[in-house]
């Protein structure tokens, strides 16, 4: 279920642990909201309802007057329909976004951030950078992590900033995630 004041909601995580947002409502980031999490575009046909990009575009040129950086949240990945005709990468193209890449940490997440970036880079979108995340579904091991983490940047040719452990309290992340949000935007 969409609801910006749900307790798992990322809009209400965000405002409640950023401190220039916390006396403001959450759904004033929420363009689209829908009751089943599907690709948007889907999620949208399922009630009737379509996306529009010019709405999201105009949206997103409203924050950036009044916030930077501005951090967008895309759903589901690259190549996931938005609408009927595009997809997230033609959203991030459309916003003139640099996105960065948030991969899993674990098995597997070579291949598929290397494609992400390579299908960035044939719309000549540079990708800001890559974050590993270890989701708690699979232990990350840490050598895996590390030459998931050495192969993204060698061979994908982008500053991978880090990867961020399970965090099981999101109210009280540790430390070390701070590190990879610090690297990110130095």
């Amino acid at each position: 279920m969409c609801d910006p004041y749900a307790a798992d909601s990322d809009a209400k995580f965000i405002y409640d642990h950023t401190p220039a947002l916390k006396d403001q409502d959450p759904a004033q980031s929420v363009i689209y909201c829908y009751p089943e999490a599907r690709a948007p575009y889907y999620a949208a046909r399922k009630v009737g309802a379509e996306i529009d990009l010019a709405a999201i575009r105009k949206v997103v040129e409203k924050k950036r007057e009044d916030y930077s950086p501005l951090v967008i949240e895309g759903a589901g990945g690259l190549l996931v329909p938005v609408t009927g005709k595009a997809l997230v990468v033609d959203m991030i193209e459309e916003l003139g976004c640099r996105p960065v890449l948030v991969a899993r940490a674990g098995l597997g997440t070579i291949n598929h951030t290397l494609l992400a970036t390579e299908a960035l880079r044939r719309r000549q979108i540079e990708p800001f950078g890559v974050v590993f995340v270890d989701t708690g579904i699979r232990p990350a091991i840490d050598d895996l992590v590390a030459e998931n983490i050495d192969a993204v940047h060698v061979f994908g040719r982008v500053m991978v900033a880090g990867g961020i452990i399970h965090i099981s309290d999101c109210s009280n992340p540790p430390d070390s995630v701070y590190g990879v949000i610090e690297k990110l935007l130095s």
